[in-house]
């Protein structure tokens, strides 16, 4: 990268101090009542507690050790692809050259960034197997919304606006979401036993007011679509578009990409491909990559390369317009550009690679105690089913998970997809080691010989047992009365 260090002044103090200038004194209060109004006063001092510093520090440190990480524990949490994250790509986000700047400087002072913003772009499009790409979107569902209205409007520039959208029955949530608040009417395409699209049922539900079908390959239920170009050309026959949810596509890098097999278009969740910051609801980044004939449509701006230097084009008059502040998520961005760089074509390869390998290593472990209906290989992860379990000894998957946390384990994902009785969906990613695995197997293994009131309880090693967790996602309570 070219020199970067260099940032305009944005701010009138700013430019005084520099120029020697002292700004005229604030009105700062010389009183307590001016300060605080006595009615706004404590009569008496707060009754605080003597406490010595180790007993501080450790009690802090406790509080911060109670919620687990990838950096702590390990998580298999299917369709979530929470894999470690490398400490490298952070120090290199961190470097003075890309942190120190800001978005108001000059395109020129910024010449550095939109060489690597430029490149990311052009990376993502060659893995995706599509035109162009657009990094403003901030995290996935919001990159399957842009995305979403420009296919809307790309069929109201060919005079044939359309109203449905169409998505599989096993789904992410967000699919049906987006399409809903990116104008369309969502509808629902079954799965047949086998976990893949009922095609019969697709066909009944295609016409000329389908405007995309939305589809995850791998699904989420961890296993490729074998009939994905027959249904591309099923959707392009009646003139609609594909789309192809990103979200697993750590399953399948530098070995198929979404334009080959027919997709339109798609998104990308780099804090699960790519290995970005992962949780905490935020900050995120959804790039999203599209075919050539919905480029004119994509968010303005783009970085672009004119052979001499880079600029952010915003000549785009069929631009849906911006859909976030500046450029995108570029603090997320430079850490997927530095994990796709590290790792190059082949390094990319071998990550899916062996993620599948992890995956199918512990199915082979876990099938016989817990169920996998799609059969004995998967591709990223797989979903289980703990229904025997429940009808034998009155044990659900929400009680496995739950005792779970109790050696040291978060959960799977549980009771999602929901056309999966008791599911529970393991995805142990490329980053975790075999004696990992078999550890967690073992684990298992010992939860499901325990006794049922024992797992009924659990977890017991946590602050909070068994919440009211419809109740505690609406209405938080973020304190503790004393």
């Amino acid at each position: 990268m070219r020199n970067t260090r260099a940032i305009q002044p944005i701010f009138e103090l700013a430019k005084a101090g520099r120029r020697g200038v002292v700004p005229p004194p604030c009105d700062v209060p010389t009183t307590l009542d001016e300060a605080i109004p006595a009615a706004f006063r404590s009569d008496v001092p707060p009754s605080l507690p003597e406490v010595a510093e180790p007993d501080v520090v450790r009690h802090f440190t406790c509080l911060s050790q109670l919620n687990m990480s990838v950096d702590t524990h390990f998580y298999p949490l299917g369709s979530c692809t929470m894999k470690y994250n490398p400490k490298r790509n952070e120090r290199l986000a961190s470097l003075p050259g890309i942190l120190d700047l800001h978005p108001y400087q000059s395109e020129e002072s910024l010449q550095g960034m939109l060489e690597l913003l430029y490149s990311l772009q052009q990376m993502l499009g060659e893995i995706a197997g599509l035109d162009a790409v657009s990094l403003q979107p901030a995290a996935g569902a919001h990159g399957e919304m842009t995305a979403l209205k420009c296919a809307a409007a790309y069929f109201r520039d060919q005079g044939r606006p359309r109203r449905k959208v169409l998505a599989p029955d096993s789904a992410h949530g967000t699919n049906p979401a987006s399409a809903a608040v990116a104008g369309f009417e969502a509808v629902t395409v079954k799965s047949g036993p086998d976990g893949f699209v009922d095609l019969d049922d697709l066909k009944a539900k295609l016409d000329d007011e389908t405007a995309v079908f939305m589809i995850t390959n791998p699904n989420t239920l961890g296993i490729f679509e074998k009939n994905i170009r027959t249904i591309a050309d099923m959707v392009h026959n009646v003139g609609g578009l594909l789309y192809l949810d990103g979200a697993n596509m750590n399953a399948i890098l530098g070995i198929a990409r979404p334009g080959d097999f027919g997709a339109d278009m798609m998104h990308y969740n780099p804090h699960k491909t790519f290995s970005g910051p992962h949780g905490g609801g935020g900050p995120g980044a959804g790039p999203i990559a599209v075919r050539d004939i919905l480029a004119p449509y994509l968010p303005a701006p783009i970085v672009a390369f004119d052979g001499r230097r880079y600029r952010l084009d915003y000549d785009l008059p069929k631009s849906i317009g911006r859909v976030r502040s500046f450029f995108g998520n570029t603090g997320v961005l430079v850490r997927a550009y530095c994990y796709i760089r590290t790792y190059g074509p082949k390094g990319l390869r071998e990550v899916s690679e062996n993620a599948v390998l992890n995956a199918n290593y512990l199915l082979s472990r876990v099938k016989h105690i817990l169920p996998v209906g799609q059969g004995d290989r998967c591709m990223h992860e797989f979903v289980a089913t703990a229904s025997k379990i429940k009808a034998e000894k009155g044990v659900s998957a929400m009680d496995l998970a739950k005792r779970l946390l109790d050696y040291g384990y978060h959960a799977p994902t549980v009771y999602f997809p929901i056309t999966v009785k008791e599911s529970m969906m393991f995805e142990p990613t490329e980053t975790e080691s075999k004696e990992t695995l078999d550890a967690f197997a073992e684990t298992l293994f010992r939860i499901t010989e325990e006794p049922a009131e024992l797992l009924h309880e659990a977890p017991h090693t946590t602050p909070i047992s068994r919440p009211d967790e419809v109740r505690a996602a609406r209405s938080p309570q973020t304190s503790f009365p004393e």
